[in-house]
């Protein structure tokens, strides 16, 4: 799979010119002008690198890469025509992870993109956004709008359960038989719809229920929004 790159570059010729060079390099690539055309795609899709222009017309690319962080573990690079200290520790103190000072030379903006990516090289899927939830199957963490959970151990084999499963009726017996097997510890039926209703309570709020509940048959990993 391509790696997808997100550009943020408000000078049309430079971001043209950006993007035939990464393209060429079989990197998948977004051109983007604006912050606010940056946060619709930040929000909508999911992207392994970031490429921001620390002055855009409509917002401060400083700002934008904060906002990154937090609804993304992807690596930022700035492109920036100011050199002065003070600026390049600011954008790292914002989450970027490396800074090219404008002009600069295309083959060096490709070595950058190529080393941050491979500094930041994640097993494929690891990392699962699903509606305001963050999950990150090697850390076996699952943040909510930014904030980490606290979850149990039968609770993250419950959620890790359904969302390596997205969409599959799970019966209660096939949950029992892993939650009981993984351990070789006895999960009852009342212990299963216990764990169940507190996952949900932690998970779920007004605007997103994750797991869809079919009585006396099993559950559903429903994800952002229920179709049914």
């Amino acid at each position: 799979m391509k790696p997808k790159i997100l550009l943020i570059e408000d000078d049309e010729m430079l971001n043209a010119g950006i993007c035939y060079h990464l393209q060429n390099c079989d990197y998948e690539v977004k051109p983007t002008f604006t912050y606010s055309e940056a946060k619709t795609e930040i929000l909508n899709n999911d992207w392994q690198l970031f490429i921001v222009d620390i002055n855009l017309p409509d917002g401060d690319g400083i700002e934008l890469c904060t906002f990154i962080s937090k609804h993304t573990d992807s690596p930022v690079i700035f492109l920036t025509a100011n050199d002065l200290e003070e600026n390049m520790i600011e954008g790292f103190d914002a989450g970027a992870s490396d800074y090219i000072t404008k002009p600069f030379s295309i083959p060096v903006l490709l070595r950058r993109v190529r080393a941050v990516l491979k500094r930041n090289a994640v097993t494929p899927n690891s990392m699962i956004r699903c509606g305001n939830l963050m999950i990150d199957l090697t850390m076996g963490k699952v943040e909510k709008s930014g904030e980490t959970l606290k979850l149990t151990q039968n609770e993250w084999k419950l959620i890790t359960l359904f969302i390596t499963n997205p969409g599959q009726l799970l019966t209660r017996n096939q949950i029992l038989q892993i939650l009981w097997d993984s351990d070789g510890n006895f999960v009852s039926e009342h212990t299963l719809t216990t764990l169940v209703s507190r996952l949900r309570s932690k998970l779920s709020d007004a605007e997103y229920q994750y797991i869809k509940t079919y009585y006396g048959i099993g559950y559903r990993w429903a994800g952002e929004k229920d179709d049914e």
